[in-house]
């Protein structure tokens, strides 16, 4: 059996993944006692930020936006897939996850009515492990090659890749039948030889392009003028244009062929007026006698980005040139692609054929990675359901049977699209995996910070884009860990918010250094733009003390509640975890005394045990409460439909069953009785939201 270390809340370091880094050792202002293992010193390491602001969807959670100034937590309270894995980039293209770095722009998923949707999604973090491997081998040959806690999403959702435990204990996992979710493995890229340059300067120039001849008689002679133009808006197809037009020795100019105006985009545009290059560019996009699979790649490439178009889910190429369409029904015959063609009449003019692309979003993704266009937006998958008609049903699960190099990455959605399928990352303590560290000791012990947190909320601020919506501050881990008095990381972040007038709610523990912050917190309160929940989890010291070693007293949290209700900031009191058969006891006197400490409103959260915690607190209910062990884990189970852990919406953050119904019946029963249900004192103001001056810019003053 392990032995305790006092001061800390998990007893081991499970499944550690460690990694080299280099660390500042810090006193980390705990005072030391003798005990029977020695103490485990904290380290503080920089973590130099790309992005400040997380956001999430989940209906289980009652915010939208989060700031967690530190990884780890010294409280104490109790994945990965191969490197050439293709990731759904934001840009429509595929990158190894090998290749993917923080700050990439991505595609994740989140739940909008009915669905999930493709968005946007910024990568947080990247990093590498060496893990037993698995090959997932899915009904339409994809493949994946992952770690077995990688998680996929399946049509009964997120499971492992593969089970731990047995009978209702074990975690979902991936068997034989099992369907994932997304579009299935994404298509070769075309191969960019001379045919495919060809290509696609004859589908891009005959679909855009101006190519003409002219001849006028002067007094003694015969004028020949010879012009080639091609403008756009956008300058990624003109530039692959000039660099392929180059490469066959034509040179063009760039100029602006029309500045932008009241319901007009500025367009760019390329041009040459020499013979020699005329000459050129006709035998360039002369059509070929029998194309090749490059060339059919490079000419739909260029048409669409002469002429195409995607929108509502819809991929459309719309040409009145007989021959253009005839080529691009040949070219679209030759890469296996469905299509239909319609036809527009109007008259007088030429009728518009319009070549529409059938499949839908698997179809249409295949075309973008099999042709490759150069227009980014054009290839824009936002807002589609992650629904698809491939076939997806897991054919085989096998072990590689060696450990090798696997890569993860986290995102603001929480997921990414690898190989065509929706992958799983992390939180909390599970995050700390992904540092190649511990979510036991580590997490208490290796903290990190980010430093350069007020610059870049700032620089976030003020974007144009940035919609004001209150921001929670330690959704993940407690703002105000001890190191905070020196590092003053959140505070920082309260100034910016402050100037900002962007509202913000703080998450903590109860740390007496809340209170060194009450001269902004008052006075964003005042005017509606701040909160704070403090959670309480038991009154008793002794439980206190085994499961969070570290944290204020449950009389310093209710001090803190009234020191904060006393300032006019207003509260909110978490029950949190409430522990069957060790703390769910003490929920109505944890409510009382709240409310008699000025709180406004309280909530409520049953112990979560996700995969990475749940051996952590298994340990600890052995160590602390061994006669208890096996009834609280059964009930556990009750509320869990006989799991560990169900992370099924709406059910992980209350439970399910006889225990959980009855835990609810009594904290409504109790906030009704004690009025907290106050909600609307703790509702912000968004309205208020200004962008200063920039720091150092000067004020203009009118005399």
């Amino acid at each position: 059996m392990n032995k305790i270390r006092k001061g800390r809340g998990a007893i081991s370091n499970p499944e550690g993944r460690f990694e080299s880094l280099k660390r500042e050792q810090v006193d980390d202002g705990w005072s030391s006692v003798e005990e029977e293992l020695p103490p485990l010193e904290t380290t503080i390491t920089a973590d130099p930020a790309r992005s400040i602001i997380s956001r999430n969807d989940s209906p289980d959670i009652p915010f939208t936006q989060s700031i967690n100034p530190y990884k780890g937590c010294e409280h104490g309270c109790i994945y990965c897939v191969s490197g050439d894995t293709r990731i759904l980039m934001a840009d429509g293209s595929a990158k190894p996850i090998a290749e993917v770095r923080i700050g990439d722009e991505l595609y994740g998923t989140v739940r909008k009515g009915w669905y999930r949707r493709y968005v946007r999604s910024r990568v947080l973090a990247h990093w590498r492990v060496i893990k037993p491997a698995y090959r997932v081998t899915l009904e339409d040959g994809t493949t994946l090659v992952a770690g077995p806690d990688h998680r996929f999403l399946t049509e009964r959702g997120w499971k492992f890749v593969t089970g731990v435990g047995r009978g209702p204990a074990c975690r979902p996992h991936l068997t034989v039948n099992n369907k994932l979710m997304g579009t299935g493995a994404f298509a070769t890229p075309p191969v960019v030889n001379g045919d495919y340059r060809l290509g696609y300067l004859c589908g891009l120039i005959r679909g855009d392009g101006f190519l003409g001849e002219y001849h006028y008689r002067r007094v003694d002679r015969v004028e020949s003028q010879y012009q080639f133009r091609l403008a756009l808006i956008d300058r990624e197809a003109l530039q692959r244009a000039q660099q392929y037009l180059r490469g066959c020795r034509v040179e063009t100019q760039e100029f602006t062929f029309a500045r932008a105006a009241a319901g007009r985009q500025h367009m760019y545009g390329i041009r040459t007026q020499t013979r020699r290059n005329f000459d050129g560019i006709g035998r360039l996009i002369a059509w070929p006698g029998e194309p090749s699979r490059e060339w059919c790649a490079g000419f739909l490439a260029g048409i669409f980005d002469a002429e195409g178009s995607y929108s509502d889910g819809i991929l459309r190429i719309s040409n009145t040139d007989g021959a253009i369409v005839a080529r691009m029904y040949l070219a679209l015959r030759m890469l296996n692609f469905r299509f239909t063609i319609e036809r527009i009449e109007r008259l007088p003019l030429k009728t518009i054929q319009v070549v529409r692309l059938l499949g839908g979003l698997r179809e249409h993704l295949r075309f973008f990675h099999t042709v490759n266009p150069a227009i980014m937006r054009k290839r824009d998958i936002t807002g589609q359901a992650v629904k698809s008609a491939a076939k997806l049903k897991v054919a085989s699960l096998e072990p590689l049977g060696k450990a090798m190099a696997l890569y993860d990455i986290t995102t603001e959605t929480g997921d990414f699209i690898a190989n065509g399928v929706v992958s799983h990352n992390c939180y909390a303590r599970p995050s700390h995996a992904y540092l190649n560290l511990s979510p036991g000791l580590d997490f208490e012990t290796k903290l990190f910070y980010k430093e350069n947190a007020a610059a870049l909320l700032d620089k976030e601020l003020r974007k144009p884009s940035h919609v004001c919506e209150a921001i929670t501050i330690g959704a993940n881990t407690d703002p105000y860990q001890p190191v905070e008095r020196r590092l003053k990381v959140t505070r920082s972040i309260l100034e910016v918010a402050q100037r900002f007038r962007q509202p913000v709610t703080i998450i903590t523990k109860g740390a007496a250094l809340v209170e060194r912050d009450l001269d902004i917190l008052s006075e964003m309160a005042a005017a509606k733009l701040a909160a704070v929940g403090v959670s309480i989890t038991s009154l008793d010291d002794d439980i206190k003390r085994t499961l969070e070693p570290r944290a204020a007293s449950p009389a310093s949290r209710l001090r803190l509640v009234r020191k904060l209700s006393e300032a006019g900031v207003p509260v909110m009191v978490l029950v949190a975890p409430v522990i069957p058969f060790i703390t769910d006891a003490e929920l109505e006197r944890i409510l009382e005394a709240a409310h008699a400490a000025g709180a406004q409103a309280a909530g409520y959260v049953v112990l979560r045990l996700p995969w990475e915690v749940k051996d952590l607190f298994v340990e600890w209910l052995e160590a602390h409460f061994p006669l208890k062990a096996k009834h609280v884990m059964s009930l556990v189970r009750q509320m869990r439909g006989g799991k560990d852990y169900d992370s099924s919406y709406g059910q992980r953050m209350r439970g399910q069953g006889e225990f959980a119904d009855l835990l609810e019946q009594r904290f409504r029963l109790a906030t009704r009785r004690l009025d907290l249900n106050r909600w609307g004192a703790l509702k912000l103001d968004t309205s208020q939201f200004r962008v200063p001056p920039a720091p150092g810019a000067q004020l203009g003053l009118d005399f």
